[in-house]
């Protein structure tokens, strides 16, 4: 009877978080089309457009993932919230919460406004300077929009109403690829603009996004309650300054996590193109894959939220760990594909036998790492439900710069520890980092939840 009772909590709290992931995961994976979307369409005007993209994408990319992941500090404490019933205390805090978002969105327009001197110590041909930084700039003035939208988001999030996010993302997916070919090629009367125009074309998606959000909020009866726009209120800064205490770390945690990436990127970037071209195959299609438990950590946050804000601890850990198991199961399968399929999945992206062999061969790494990425961006997730995000981000840099890379570059580029095995010794690091990352992460969750669940004894 008690094994059939917890099956049944399982069944309901797996059916519970799959119904926040999925919208989420359609709303991750369109966002993440949009910049499919931009490189095929930049890439058929010539090579020096595509260029200018993927260079611009590599800087405005990590930027937006920083000011969002500070501004996902708005969901927990949302969901805690809404979890507690304490409806009225909602409205100011997101109030609170779209003041940061316009400040930190005008901050890194204005670090986008300027990347140039960072395009100049990337050693990059002066003939692509100027077209991607005409492309970032275009981009530039959609980041306050798009930063006000997040904090929307995060509130519907944190409130368990997902879907408004899934159905914006696919029409803002929709809504991009007409106005990239406006824009590329010079329709409607306007000048062509080549992949610049793709940078105007997600800057404008990014303002109908927010302007979409915004109406459905203000309108929709469900989030009457909380009184978003009852009436103005001017920046407080206690408000402020807690919300950062939470949204800095989780946006640093995001930010070390993808640029991680990148860097070893740059480091793979002297071993040839063949090499450069197989590592981005395995890294593009890694990077889809990880959305569905990257959505699943986000809706983690909500469960656990919501859990902690009922003074249910008990609930907030059976919640995690019901996230984590439905993470791990996706890797199972994710990971087994990729092994069975590595080469017909290269095959997509190219037809050199070259290029296939040594995409092939990262797959395989990344088909390993599935666990281990699946378990610390889970945890990360229920954590961030928990506002436990300090000691999150200190563990997530050191074992992503303190361990990982630094075992990578020994393997792949030193005789430190042997022959260099180039590529394959910095995704042995990548191996390495998340591993340890997901053991240390798993752990911290775990006391997180065992002190919740004592203090509410002692309570």
């Amino acid at each position: 009877m008690l094994a059939q009772t917890r099956l049944q909590r399982t069944r309901t709290e797996l059916c519970s978080l799959l119904k926040l992931a999925t919208p989420i995961i359609i709303a991750q994976l369109a966002n993440t089309a949009m910049g499919f979307v931009d490189t095929v369409m930049a890439g058929r005007v010539s090579p020096q457009d595509l260029a200018a993209v993927a260079l611009g994408n590599s800087i405005w990319i990590p930027v937006f993932l920083l000011m969002t992941g500070i501004l996902l500090a708005t969901t927990p404490k949302v969901a805690q919230r809404f979890g507690s019933g304490a409806h009225t205390e909602i409205g100011p805090l997101v109030r609170q919460a779209l003041w940061l978002a316009l400040g930190v969105g005008i901050a890194a327009a204005v670090m986008l406004w300027n990347a140039e001197i960072v395009l100049s110590l990337m050693n990059v041909d002066p003939v692509l300077i100027e077209p991607a930084m005409g492309y970032l700039r275009a981009v530039a003035c959609g980041f306050p929009a798009v930063a006000l939208y997040h904090v929307l988001r995060c509130f519907s999030d944190g409130l368990g109403h997902t879907r408004p996010s899934m159905v914006i993302g696919l029409c803002g997916l929709a809504l991009n690829i007409p106005l990239n070919y406006i824009f590329i090629y010079g329709k409607l009367g306007l000048p062509a603009m080549g992949g610049v125009g793709c940078g105007w074309a997600t800057g404008l998606v990014m303002v109908f996004m927010f302007l979409s959000m915004l109406w459905w909020v203000k309108w929709a009866p469900f989030y009457q309650p909380s009184k978003i726009f009852s009436h103005f209120e001017k920046p407080q800064w206690p408000v402020l300054k807690r919300l950062l205490s939470v949204g800095l770390p989780i946006g640093i945690a995001v930010f070390a996590e993808s640029s991680i990436f990148a860097v070893i990127a740059l480091l793979i970037g002297g071993l040839g193109a063949t090499v450069v071209a197989g590592h981005q195959i395995a890294l593009n299609f890694s990077s889809m894959v990880f959305m569905i438990p990257y959505s699943l950590g986000m809706a983690a946050t909500v469960r656990v939220g919501q859990a902690l804000g009922r003074d249910e601890p008990r609930e907030a850990r059976f919640a995690a760990g019901v996230s984590m198991a439905a993470a791990l199961a996706y890797a199972c399968l994710s990971a087994s594909l990729m092994l069975l399929l590595r080469e017909e999945i290269a095959q997509i992206y190219t037809p050199d036998k070259t290029v296939i062999a040594v995409a092939t061969t990262l797959l395989v790494y990344s088909a390993l790492f599935q666990f281990s990425d699946a378990i610390q961006v889970t945890a990360a997730g229920a954590l961030r439900g928990y506002q436990d995000t300090r000691v999150t981000m200190i563990l997530t840099l050191f074992a992503y710069w303190g361990i990982g890379l630094p075992v990578g570059y020994a393997l792949g580029l030193t005789n430190w520890l042997g022959e260099p095995s180039g590529p394959s010794g910095l995704w042995q690091g990548l191996i390495v980092g998340l591993t340890c990352a997901g053991g240390m992460l798993a752990v911290r969750l775990a006391g997180s939840a065992r002190k919740r669940i004592r203090a509410a004894k002692m309570a």
